[in-house]
């Protein structure tokens, strides 16, 4: 069909006629080519072109996509080769192709018989047979693909060949048949349906139209079975038992379905249909059996949250705390303020100037008793606030003061003259909008500055007014000449200048002893004079050959102060800060502006964003409502629950939202058990996780305006609003935050309030958010039958506990594995294993959080994904040889536990668990410690402390920061990541053992490794163990060969 010649120069589809002259095309590709070329005048071509054999439809697509005249199209195969030795393409590639063919990405496809039915795409308006159909049926299938309408059916025949014409049109006539014998029966009236129910019983759901007969039933109860928990030691089915005699039939379902035993009596040869309908029947009545008639894990649930939430969509806001929010007329009329001093600690050279904070409302005393960390600096700085009282001020004093405060922060955050500028001119209009409306005030011996803020707050920069000219009587009477005038040398000592002629601004210090005429020495060893350096530097001349020059400091940049820096790095980056300035080229900004209270307002951005945050933790709170009230939270632990990695703070939301994700499924897990009495733990974990999925909690979170909180980013001083700045608070931007990202803020307000109040409050605070959950309210009841100590070792069993039962069938249960199908004792430990998972999982994660309350949260979710699995719990059950107790019926099961028995009891004593070894201990061992866990807490009554008592015996001893091995899948993601390399992993499972292949490149090698196991997890750690030895390896020879020591 098609011949591809690798020496031949010539691209395909120059020429068409040439191709097919020189034996490149065949001329049936070529007339396919040249039917599809008709159609290049057509827009939104969907066209599908069957072949019969799979390789044909790969060369094709192959030929198409390389067609210059086609490359507006988008071509694709679609075809099913699992038996053919050929690509094979999934379900979900099928799936794929079908999807971007109906919305327009792809165009054109080639395929099999595989789409000759089933595919419905309203747009479809072109289908080329290239191989001539083999049935009438895939003849007219193939060609109602094409839906739209004055769509093409075009069929490729070969000139001469009789037989091909015959069969086309045998295929054409016997279309017309049909089409006229359905015109014919359109006419005919039907005839009434029997009601083929009416002599067949059957059981039906009136809501829903529901139905299901004696010859359906059977079918209905093994689909039934088929949902219910299974693993590869068991296959849960129906087993019945006939008594002919007696014309009676009892079916024993499965341990884990709510009904078990089911008897009914009838004929023999419809006996077992029989008792089938019965059981759907009773199956129905206790809710196993949806009003579908289906069971309840076939059916989506109702209630599940949208992946994305409606009012999530468009973005969410970032709430300002309203007890800053004022307009300036307003603020400017009130006359009395209250008033916080912020004071600065921890300066070893110099004291900062403190600062009043005055605003229109008592912010509350969450403050009082916080001190806050400042990052970045030389010296370690926090600052503090305390209450001073009400202070009283006119509007002069007030418009003094909001000129003040936005020429020095405008100036310390943009460092351009031409913007502080437009802000000052601004400040001649009080806007009435609502902003960021309050007082700094600079305070001197305990006072506030009045006469700097007085001088400061003068028009700038033509200071040209007597203020700015003269001081107050002071010993130095010396006039000193700057740019814009004559000024006072002590205005000038202390004040914050700019210098056109590079556009920088200083902070003045004092006077040197040196002029225009004295020399500078240049960092090359030469000398030359400050006159001559700005003449040939800048083209200056200096005029004032004999006026002292400035000694001046450039304004220390405002950064984030919050973010947790090495000082080293921006003290290497700061360079030299004292510089030495004719007065002639300054112009003089602020006057006077004293060294310390200049650095203070440096902090004040990042010091005013941490207020910001602490008044909206506090406003939160409130929010919460009346019930929340009661449980005393610090503001603070409110704020790390809301501020995320990201912040890059001294605190995040990681830590709590580990605690807060452990109670909240333990409280969900525990309301679930408990009023769902019949059901599995397959459907239980389903309908938890509707509830603590990522999308639920993000639902619950903008239903209660919540996400407006959330502290998603850095701190970024260049953002941060000016206070006197004309800014309208309420045009705010939306911003866009991820599902997860919301979801880990509610969890960590769930860990804050758990953490500081306890399990109540953490409880309360989720009912305020309005999830359905109870909390201990509905007492389990059981119906003790059995006689546990005729199954299990009891009196051992409780002796290796340390804990007696008063329910031993409890016991009893969280032992039996599905496969022990015994009439008459309990059910399978399944339902157990669930509470017991989640009661375990909490019981750490709580433990870890108080035994190291110092440790990162890495290390946190690190102990507690080290303690809380499987493997963990599967290797203490055998140290504890509770493998000797499990009731099972499975000679797979007995045959794995033997094997491992055998083979690694020396993996025992250490704390690998197994899987260094190349091993996966049985599911089912981690799973009875589990369900253990799960049958003591109910016993003991919801105690977790008689549950943790109980299960450290068997799981000690528990790993410590010091004891905890790095997990390698962990740690060869990390150890790539920061190399930049490329990290892949390839799994495959044959036969029960999966097969993984981790493959590392970097620059210029490749690093793969290939482990098997009956686990997954196991053997991808096992591969990424081996890759990992040999990439350090590698890096260790290479430190050798550069001379560095890697110790």
């Amino acid at each position: 069909m098609l011949f591809v010649l690798c020496s031949y120069k010539r691209h395909i589809g120059e020429d068409f006629a040439e191709d097919l002259q020189d034996g490149l095309l065949t001329s049936k590709v070529y007339f396919l080519i040249k039917s599809l070329m008709g159609y290049r005048h057509m827009q939104d071509l969907r066209c599908i072109v069957f072949v019969e054999r799979v390789i044909t439809s790969i060369v094709l697509e192959a030929l198409l996509s390389t067609i210059n005249q086609m490359s507006g199209w988008s071509v694709r195969y679609m075809a099913s080769g699992r038996n053919c030795g050929l690509q094979h393409q999934s379900r979900n590639k099928h799936v794929e192709i079908v999807d971007s063919f109906r919305s327009g990405k792809v165009h054109l496809i080639i395929a099999t018989q595989i789409l000759e039915e089933g595919l419905d795409v309203p747009s479809c308006n072109l289908i080329i047979r290239f191989d001539q159909a083999a049935t009438v049926r895939s003849f007219i299938q193939s060609r109602g693909r094409a839906r739209m309408q004055h769509s093409d059916y075009v069929l490729l025949v070969r000139r001469g060949d009789v037989n091909a014409l015959s069969k086309t049109q045998k295929f054409l006539k016997s279309g017309q048949i049909m089409r006229e014998e359905s015109q014919r029966l359109e006419s005919t009236c039907c005839q009434p349906l029997l009601n083929t129910l009416c002599n067949e019983e059957f059981y039906g759901v009136e809501s829903t139209g529901a139905i299901v007969t004696l010859n359906s039933s059977i079918q209905l109860i093994n689909f039934f079975c088929s949902k219910l928990p299974s693993d590869e030691y068991f296959k849960p089915l129906p087993r019945f038992k006939i008594d002919k005699a007696l014309g009676t039939c009892t079916l024993h379902l499965p341990m884990s379905s709510p009904v078990q035993t089911i008897y009914a009596e009838g004929k023999v040869s419809i006996i077992k249909k029989v008792v089938c309908l019965k059981a759907c029947r009773e199956l129905h009545a206790v809710g196993a059996l949806t009003d579908y008639l289906l069971p309840e894990s076939s059916v989506p649930c109702e209630d599940e949250p949208d992946i994305v939430v409606d009012k999530y969509k468009n973005g969410q806001p970032d709430y300002f705390p309203e007890q800053l929010v004022d307009n300036w007329s307003s603020f400017s009329r009130r006359g009395f303020y209250y008033c916080y001093m912020v004071s600065l600690e921890g300066c070893s050279k110099t004291t900062p100037a403190e600062i009043v904070l005055a605003v229109k409302c008592d912010m509350g005393s969450d403050f009082i008793s916080n001190s806050f960390k400042l990052w970045g600096v030389q010296d370690y700085l926090s600052f503090t606030m305390r209450y001073v009282g009400i202070i009283h001020l006119n509007q002069e004093q007030v418009i003094a003061a909001r000129r003040f405060q936005t020429t020095i922060l405008s100036l310390l955050i943009s460092n351009d003259l031409s913007e502080v500028s437009n802000y000052i001119k601004n400040l001649l209009e009080m806007p009435a909008s609502p902003g960021a409306v309050y007082l700094l005030l600079p305070v001197v011996s305990g006072k506030i500055d009045w006469r700097s803020i007085k001088f400061s707050a003068s028009e700038m920069p033509e200071a040209t007014n007597m203020d700015m000219r003269h001081c107050y009587p002071c010993k130095d009477t010396g006039i000193v000449q700057t740019k814009d005038g004559t000024f006072c040398s002590c205005m000038l000592r202390n004040s914050i200048v700019c210098t056109p002629h590079n556009g920088m601004f200083y902070a003045v210090c004092g006077f040197l002893d040196l002029n225009a005429n004295s020399l500078l020495h240049r960092s090359d060893g030469s000398f030359l004079s400050y006159k001559t350096y700005f003449k040939e530097r800048y083209n200056l001349d200096l005029r004032c050959e004999d006026q002292a020059l400035l000694e001046a400091r450039k304004l220390v940049e405002v950064r984030n102060f919050l973010h947790k820096c090495n000082y080293k790095k921006e003290k290497e980056r700061s360079g030299k800060s004292v510089v030495e300035l004719p007065p002639e080229l300054c112009i003089v900004v602020m006057s006077p502006m004293s060294a310390i209270t200049l650095r203070s307002f440096t902090f004040i951005p990042s010091i005013m964003y941490r207020i910001q945050c602490m008044l909206l933790s506090m406003n939160l709170k409130m929010q919460l409502g009346p019930s929340m009230q009661q449980f005393d939270i610090p503001a603070l632990k409110i704020l790390e629950a809301l501020t995320t990695k990201n912040c890059q703070e001294e605190f995040s939301q990681e830590s709590l939202e580990t605690l807060g994700d452990s109670f909240l499924k333990y409280i969900t897990t525990q309301h679930f058990f408990v009023k769902y009495k019949h059901q599995h733990e397959g459907m239980l974990t389903k309908m938890k996780k509707n509830v603590i999925s990522n999308a639920a909690l993000c639902q619950l979170a903008c239903s209660n305006n919540l996400v407006g909180y959330i502290r998603s980013e850095a701190f970024n001083p260049k953002t941060w609003i000016v206070p006197g700045v004309g800014y309208d608070i309420c045009d705010r931007s939306l911003r866009k935050l991820k599902s997860k990202r919301i979801a880990d803020s509610v969890e960590a307000l769930i860990g804050a309030y758990l953490s500081t109040a306890g399990e109540q409050a953490a409880y309360i605070f989720l009912k305020s958010l309005g999830m359905d959950i109870e909390f201990h309210k509905m007492p389990i009841e059981r119906v003790i039958t059995i006689k546990a100590e005729e199954f299990i070792n009891v009196k051992s069993l409780e002796l290796l506990l340390d804990y007696s039962f008063n329910d031993p069938s409890l016991l009893m249960e969280a032992l039996t594995h599905g496969s022990y199908q015994i009439a008459g004792t309990t059910p399978c430990y399944q339902r157990l294993e669930f509470l017991g998972d989640a009661v375990l999982d909490h019981i750490f994660t709580d433990y870890f959080y108080h035994q190291y309350p110092e440790c990162t949260p890495e290390l946190l979710t690190d102990l507690r994904s080290a303690s809380v699995n499987n493997s963990c719990y599967a290797h203490a059950a055998v140290k504890a040889g509770l493998h000797k107790h499990v009731l099972h019926s499975s000679s797979a099961l007995h045959k794995r536990m033997a094997d491992y028995l055998d083979k690694f009891e020396q993996s025992f004593s250490g704390p690998s668990h197994g899987w260094e070894a190349g091993i996966s201990l049985p599911k089912v061992l981690g799973d009875v410690v589990e369900s253990i866990a799960g049958a003591i807490y109910i016993d003991a009554k919801h105690d977790k402390g008689v549950v943790w008592r109980s299960m450290k015996r068997i799981l000690e001893p528990l790993v410590t920061p010091d004891t905890l091995q790095n997990d390698p899948v962990k740690e060869l993601q990390e150890f790539c990541d920061s190399k930049g390399y490329t990290l892949e992993y390839t799994v495959t499972r044959d036969n029960g053992v999966s097969s993984v292949v981790a493959e590392v490149r970097t620059e210029g090698t490749t690093y793969k490794a290939t482990r098997t196991g009956f686990s997954k997890l196991d053997a991808k750690k096992l591969a990424a163990s081996s890759v990992l030895r040999d990439l350090k390896a590698a890096d260790t020879k290479q430190y050798s060969a550069n001379g560095i020591s890697c110790t």
